[in-house]
Order: C-alpha cells, then structure tokens, then sequence
C-alpha cells in the first residue's frame, strides 16, 4: 500500500441522442481529473474543498467572458465528497470533487508483436476465446 493521496474531479457529462424522432439527454458520471497531493489525507481535504468551491469545469470556462462568475451551489455528502451544481447564464453542470488514497498502480505490459507467421497463423485459425469476465474469489 501506498500512502499517496489523490483529489479525484468527475464531470456529469452530457450527450444529445436523438432516437425516434425524439431526443434524449445522456448523463454519465465522467473521470476528468486526478490530483496528486503532496501530504497526507488533511492536505487532500482541503485540496478537494478549494476544488469545489473554485473550480470552473472545461464546458463553462470556454463560454465564460472576463469577470464572469458562476453560482455554485456546493454540498458536502457525509461520506466526504462534494457535489456542486454551477452555473453561468444558461449553462449548467454538475461536478463531484472526492478524496482518495492511491492502494495499487501496475504499468501497462504491451506483449511483443506477432512475427509475420503468427500473423499468417491467426489468419486461418479460429481466433483465440475470450477472457472469461472477472467473478469474486469463492471463499472456502
């Protein structure tokens, strides 16, 4: 385990569908940003506070002009997160600002190409199963 501490900014991304002659807005939750703080879990608390009540999200700041000021309506959930609803004239969106201590990293492991036979090979073979999804350890 480590002790490195993180300040987590998730964006509601919006996206228009349009489906039968009809719209429909799209919401996710999106991952936009991970902070590394330098301290322990106080410093990440009061990173994550000053994320939440100053951060102006990418979609408002590039409709926003010199002194604008969006309200902010930002809450504190009993778990530690932060949800803020902002707003700038018609536009409006919602971020969640979190703590979080970094538990487990693993760098990326690309295999080594396909020589020009293995790719000949697969071209003809059936192709290989696919992993089986990920299920919780039975317990004994």
């Amino acid at each position: 385990m480590t002790d490195e501490w993180y300040v987590l900014i998730e964006e509601d991304t919006r996206e228009t569908e349009r489906v039968d002659g009809g719209e429909l807005q799209l919401h996710r939750w999106m991952l936009v940003g991970t902070h590394y703080v330098d301290g322990g879990e106080e410093q990440a608390t009061a990173a994550a506070e000053d994320a939440a009540l100053h951060l102006i999200p990418r979609g408002l700041a590039l409709h926003a002009r010199p002194g604008d000021e969006p309200s902010r309506h930002a809450f504190l959930t009993q778990d530690g997160a932060w949800v803020v609803l902002i707003r700038l004239r018609t536009r409006e969106c919602h971020i969640r600002v979190t703590t979080a201590r970094l538990m487990h990293f693993q760098e990326e492991k690309e295999a080594p190409p396909k020589t020009l036979k293995e790719k000949l090979r697969s071209a003809v073979q059936t192709p290989l199963p696919s992993p089986k999804p990920w299920t919780p350890a039975a317990r004994s």
